[in-house]
Formats: structure tokens, sequence, C-alpha cells
């Protein structure tokens, strides 16, 4: 468990890009664990807050520009009164905390998607969030084409990010996988085109181990 944590709670996490499949996992994920009578809270980044959701519209559903650091910073924003009001509280009290995103999307996104200096984007989550990591972090890798396909497939609002071209999905994924093997004991890579099932039963594999 990383030493950020409380000593009671888990933070989990999952990363990977559009259409790579974070809410079903996520939500069996729950499913499982509350099965077992553990306490869990489901979370998300952006969003996951009253607050959340007005700073979601703008970095995600707002039409226009808006700068790539104005983006940074507001992420960072909805990150730390995330980790403040909603995932610090509950792992004081002991909950695994299972979240959609974290600030591994933002160095992915921000960082080589948007073509900021990754180590300043990480350095500012990092601050907003009192230097809280993710004692796992479940990145479901896929191919960004794959991604897209099954993104289309499905009815959806309007993603500012998703309009984004010249090789900004490559670069987002390319810089995941970066940094999931700098640091290899707190993420499970899986690939997101194996069946649901099996994800779902090497996600449990791991997490039993994290919590035994």
């Amino acid at each position: 468990m990383s030493g950020a944590a409380s000593a009671r709670g888990r933070f989990i996490t999952l990363e990977g890009g559009d259409g790579s499949g974070k809410s079903t996992q996520s939500a069996r994920l729950a499913e499982w664990l509350e099965a077992q009578g553990r306490q869990v809270v489901h979370a998300r980044e952006p969003g996951g807050t009253e607050l959340g959701l007005e700073i979601r519209h703008l970095v995600m559903h707002r039409r226009g520009d808006v700068a790539p650091r104005a983006e940074a910073l507001l992420y960072a924003a909805d990150r730390a009164h995330n980790i403040a009001t909603v995932v610090r509280p509950a792992l004081e009290a002991g909950a695994v905390v299972i979240q959609d995103r974290y600030l591994d999307s933002s160095v992915a996104y921000q960082g080589a998607g948007r073509e900021l200096d990754p180590e300043e984007v990480r350095r500012i989550s990092l601050w907003a969030t009192e230097g809280l990591l993710p004692d796992l972090t479940i990145l479901l890798d896929l191919d960004p084409a794959v991604g897209r396909t099954r993104m289309d497939a499905a009815p959806r609002v309007y993603d500012r990010l998703e309009e984004v071209g010249g090789g900004f999905p490559a670069r987002v994924r390319a810089a995941y996988l970066r940094i999931a093997a700098a640091e290899p004991d707190r993420f499970l890579v899986l690939d997101a085109t194996l069946p649901v099932e099996e994800l779902v039963a090497r996600i449990r594999e791991r997490v039993s181990a994290l919590l035994s």
C-alpha cells in the first residue's frame, strides 16, 4: 500500500482511453467487493462531486478551445476537491475506493496528449492531492481505433477531447504505457480486447492479493 493512503482503506483507480471498458470493469469490481461485505465508494474524475460536475462540463462538453495549461489546472482543481471531500474521508473510514480516472489521466492527456511537460502536470496533481497515489491502478490498454469504433456504436454526449486529431489518441496510449512501465508495482496492465469475463477474473485476482 502506498504511504500516502490510509492505513485501513484501499484506493484503486482504472485508466485507459475512451472505449476501453473502465466503467464496466469498475462497476463489476464494486459489485464483487460489496458482495463480500466490503464498504465500497465508487468515484470518478472529472465530475465526482457537485463542483466537479461543473468543471467536467467546462473541460469536456463546452464547445470551443480551452488553453492546454488552463485545462490541466481545471482537472487539478477537480482532483483536489474530489480527494479532499470524497476519497480521503472514505479511505479514513476503511472503504475501498474505486475510481474511474485519476492523475495518470492528466499526465497522459494533458502531458503527452497536449504536449505539456508530463512531470509538471504530475507535480501539479500531487500538490493538489497532497501526494495521494493509488494502491493499484488498472490500465485497460486499447488501440485508439478500436476505442473509436466502440464509442461510435454507443450514444453519447459531445466530448471536446474526442475531436482532437493529429495523433492525440496514439500519444495518450503511449504515455499510459510509459507510466505503467515506470511503476510496475502499482499498475496492472490488461489487454482491453480480452473477453469481459476474463478481464473481470484477472482484476479480481490482483485485488484479492492487494486486500489479503
